[in-house]
């Protein structure tokens, strides 16, 4: 089975979930950007309650690019303030010094286009999980696949991301909020590092 799906930055945790069992990823990167996604947001979680960190894009986020065409607005400093916000959140989880030295290098480095931007994220969790995942990327837009795909396009957005059967674990403000479905890969790493390959794998 091919699992289908979109470039996303830094995405919710039922992503990832959805890589398990599968034998390969395919990468869409022909269909037109879609406002209102993952494709340049992620979700965090502080003390004071729920951040979106967005990507600037060129152009603006009512573009009508193919995704690969997608540039990032690098005038703005988004990477230094994303990696603040980072730290600020999680700076006193149980992983982040595990993680943060090369999650740092990552925002450190500039990148042009958000397919690279997202793929490096993907690459760097997927590193991080230990897993064993074969990729490809789309030629041409197919906006309908056979039997032998997963379609896993905007089926997760920032509208629908909590209702996905969540990956429950111990978040760091867990106890003055109660527990938040879905959040950013970022999160489940932080707060349980290596385990989280355990929690994200399918129990029969």
């Amino acid at each position: 089975m091919i699992l289908l799906i979109d470039y996303q930055y830094f995405s919710p945790i039922m992503y990832y979930k959805s890589l398990f069992n599968l034998l390969h990823v395919k990468l869409e990167q022909y269909e037109t950007y879609q406002k209102m996604s993952f494709r340049n947001r992620a979700i965090i979680s502080c003390a004071n309650g729920l951040i979106n960190l967005s990507v600037p894009l060129k152009d603006g986020r009512n573009q009508r690019s193919i995704i690969k065409d997608v540039q990032i607005d690098n005038k703005a400093k988004w990477q230094s303030s994303h990696w603040k916000s980072i730290v600020s959140c999680y700076n006193k989880s149980p992983w982040f010094e595990f993680y943060k030295d090369e999650l740092m290098l990552l925002f450190e480095k500039r990148f042009d286009f958000l397919v690279d931007w997202d793929l490096a994220c993907f690459e760097w969790v997927v590193d991080k999980l230990g897993l064993e995942v074969e990729m490809s990327f789309t030629e041409t837009y197919q906006p309908h696949y056979g039997e032998e795909v997963m379609d896993f396009r905007n089926k997760l957005l920032p509208k629908n991301y909590q209702d996905f059967e969540p990956v429950v674990y111990r978040q760091v403000f867990e106890k003055g909020r109660g527990f938040i479905p879905n959040l950013s890969i970022l999160d489940l790493l932080f707060c349980e590092g290596k385990r989280a390959k355990e929690l994200l794998a399918p129990h029969n």
